[in-house]
């Protein structure tokens, strides 16, 4: 920065020093309980809107996709590749008056693009919606709903990216307790517009009213904490100093590497919305895969990027080597097994879990379908969270872009060629496939320019960690082949027909052995050891 700013650096404090298992906990337990609460959201919206039935539920999920996208591209996917490693780098060289400096320019520029894009999209969307979903134009009532819903929900897209920001502004600062409980609200709201409706319509139109008053919601709360971890982020008008393009500069082809699973999600809906309840369905298995890689791989990779950031730029390599590797284990002794429960019984979850109201058993079973192959490329959806801040922390964002730009291409392709072959659940089969790829670029090239390779013991662990999740997996294959079983004696106590029936208790049952067996499975195959965990759990405290 400026000669006039280095005494500032001096007297700058260190930011808060976490271990990773203990932040990754922290945002781990919150997503939780957010995950939950969305849970509870579906169950309400698959209720009241169901899927192929009404035109409402796919209406209101493109609703929901496109200023998720644009705040994948422009404001998470952005700052995660840009803001928070060089934010992080000013609080520890020139201190917190000018990294908040940057901070506050950063916002004002990124809340002025979006606001623009909000305006231009909503004024533009009938013509859009030809793009976003063009299978609805072959029913001129989802069309229009669409159309209205769609305008409804932008001013999300603004209120996201101040979110965003600020979440990077207390991440960089080892905060992450609002960042992750910040979408607790969305569901809340959401719930409670939802649920006093009566009609599959009055629903969606309610639901996406209740979107914009989350995000409303989100944004005092971020800005409130922001405020109380001591940054001075204040409002101010947008300027383009260096700092603000020089990041503008790496935020573009970051969002674009960071969005890549995004950018697929939305292709496949897209294609999607030719058949009747398919954006629904998709977007019913999307939230069942989302558990996992909320609380696993956005977790571990919120947490690692700002202790990543300063190995690098302190030239520690070790202690680079060690949190990826780190964060690679832990993350699979999550993900591997969660990964083997979709792939295991997708059908015995989509129809305990959702099928009721107007969600028919057909819809459970188109979204089982998606829910198999979404499931094999989950471990590859949280890896890539992790590969690329390999890249991002190093102030590389042109790699991942490339490659994320290839796995769309490939995604592209195989989604066309599946979805014509093999129906909606072919559209899964291509993004999986895609993010495989894209994980597989990532990790060739951080080995070739001798960046990270997982070290001899993390390949060990993982294979363990796997043999550990195949066998919960067998398990699970096994109960769910003989759900019928399973549910004969609940429906003799009269379980059957209630809200809380022998299917869900049946369920309920089934996951509660798989959660039982998989720990002395992974001891007993040596992923993880007893004094290992213990040793990790008393870094976390410290």
């Amino acid at each position: 920065m400026t000669d006039a700013a280095q005494p500032l650096a001096a007297d700058a404090p260190a930011p808060k020093k976490g271990g990773l298992l203990k932040s990754s906990m922290i945002y781990s337990g919150l997503t939780l309980v957010s995950r939950f609460m969305g849970f509870a959201r579906d169950l309400a919206v698959s209720y009241r809107m169901g899927a192929s039935l009404t035109p409402a539920a796919d209406a209101y999920n493109a609703a929901l996709a496109f200023p998720n996208l644009f705040r994948r591209f422009f404001a998470e996917g952005a700052f995660a590749a840009a803001f928070v490693p060089a934010y992080a780098k000013s609080l520890q060289t020139d201190g917190e008056e000018v990294a908040d400096i940057l901070a506050a320019d950063a916002m004002a520029s990124l809340a002025a693009a979006t606001i623009i894009i909000t305006v231009v999209c909503q004024l533009a969307m009938p013509w859009l919606m030809m793009l976003i979903s063009p299978g609805f134009a072959a029913d001129p009532a989802k069309y229009k709903l669409a159309v209205l819903l769609t305008q409804i929900t932008m001013p999300y897209l603004p209120c996201m990216a101040i979110v965003a920001h600020l979440s990077g502004v207390l991440n960089a600062r080892d905060r992450f307790i609002l960042s992750a409980g910040a979408p607790i609200l969305l569901n809340l709201f959401t719930l409670a517009f939802i649920l006093p409706q009566t009609t599959a319509i009055g629903a969606a139109k309610s639901g996406s009213v209740g979107v914009i008053a989350a995000g409303v919601a989100q944004a005092a709360l971020l800005t409130w904490g922001v405020n109380k971890s001591g940054a001075k982020v204040h409002w101010r008008l947008p300027r383009l100093t260096p700092e603000v393009r020089a990041l503008i500069g790496k935020a573009i082809p970051g969002a674009l590497a960071a969005s890549a699973t995004q950018v697929n999600i939305f292709i496949s809906g897209n294609l999607a919305s030719h058949v009747a309840g398919g954006r629904t369905w998709l977007a019913t298995a999307d939230r069942l895969y989302q558990l996992p890689l909320g609380l696993v791989g956005v977790a571990i990779g919120v947490a690692l990027l700002p202790r990543l950031s300063r190995a690098v730029h302190s030239g520690d390599r070790e202690d680079a080597q060690s949190a990826m590797d780190q964060a690679i284990t832990l993350a699979m002794a999550l993900t591997l097994p969660a990964a083997a429960a979709l792939v295991a019984m997708p059908g015995f979850l989509s129809d305990g879990l959702y099928t009721r109201g107007q969600f028919t058993a057909f819809d459970a079973s188109q979204t089982a379908a998606a829910l198999f192959f979404y499931g094999l490329g989950t471990p590859a959806f949280v890896l890539q969270q992790l590969y690329s801040r390999a890249f991002f922390a190093r102030g590389d964002t042109k790699s991942p872009m490339r490659f994320a730009l290839i796995s769309v291409a490939v995604n592209i392709a195989f989604g066309v060629v599946l979805f014509h072959l093999v129906g909606v659940k072919g559209i899964a089969a291509a993004t999986a496939i895609a993010s495989w790829l894209n994980v597989g670029q990532m990790a060739f090239v951080l080995a070739r320019k001798g960046e990270y390779g997982p070290s001899g013991q993390t390949w060990s662990r993982l294979i363990r960690t796997l043999l550990a999740s195949l066998g919960m997996g067998l398990l699970l294959a096994t109960a769910s082949h003989y759900r019928d079983v399973i549910e004969a004696p609940l429906r003799a106590i009269g379980l059957h027909g209630r809200a809380l029936g022998a299917k869900e208790v049946a369920l309920a049952l089934t996951c509660l052995a798989g959660l039982a067996v998989y720990p002395p499975l992974l001891f007993l195959f040596g992923g993880v050891k007893p004094a290992e965990l213990k040793a990790a759990l008393r870094r976390g405290k410290a």
